[in-house]
């Protein structure tokens, strides 16, 4: 019984310690997850001008993976300049003029929490958030007695979250 108890008491003391660690970093998580919601639409976003010079008498493929714009579709091409719905390209010059809808600096860089790959600098904090949230899953078990109503009514309300989660993601 008193094993119980004494890893209930540990469970408890870094499920509320940690908990109060993470409270920063949970709502940047919150905040750039809500903005990734609307990375479609222009919501905060605000135009930016570029004047960028790659190679010469690049295709539209060229273009578009040098200049990293998505759904990139040439307009028209005159003379050696060719149109595109951010801006033009001289293909004589290589010089690209464009503009691109960006978040501002805070906001662009909370956002790119969500998208880092292994090898980018917040790949360990990624981790380590990830880790966190499943320590809180796991220890919340352990708030209370398993023989309580509050335990057995969390236990549901956890199968039913689980349940949703599911169900939406298979949608």
């Amino acid at each position: 019984m008193d094993k119980i108890k004494d890893t209930r008491s540990f469970m408890r003391i870094i499920h509320r310690y940690l908990g109060y660690f993470m409270a920063g970093i949970m709502a940047v998580y919150a905040v750039s997850g809500m903005l990734l919601v609307y990375r479609d639409t222009d919501f905060l976003k605000q135009e930016k001008k570029y004047e960028k010079t790659i190679a010469k008498d690049l295709d539209e493929k060229g273009i578009e993976k040098e200049l990293k714009l998505k759904n990139f579709e040439i307009i028209k091409t005159v003379g050696n300049i060719s149109h595109f719905k951010e801006g033009t390209y001289n293909a004589s010059t290589g010089v690209a003029k464009y503009s691109k809808m960006e978040l501002p600096f805070v906001l662009d860089k909370m956002a790119k929490l969500h998208k880092a790959k292994s090898a980018d600098t917040l790949s360990p904090l990624n981790t380590f958030f990830g880790f966190c949230l499943f320590f809180f899953v796991v220890s919340s078990f352990w708030m209370f007695n398993p023989k309580t109503k509050a335990f057995k009514r969390g236990v549901k309300f956890a199968v039913a979250g689980l349940i949703i989660a599911i169900i939406l993601t298979m949608i």
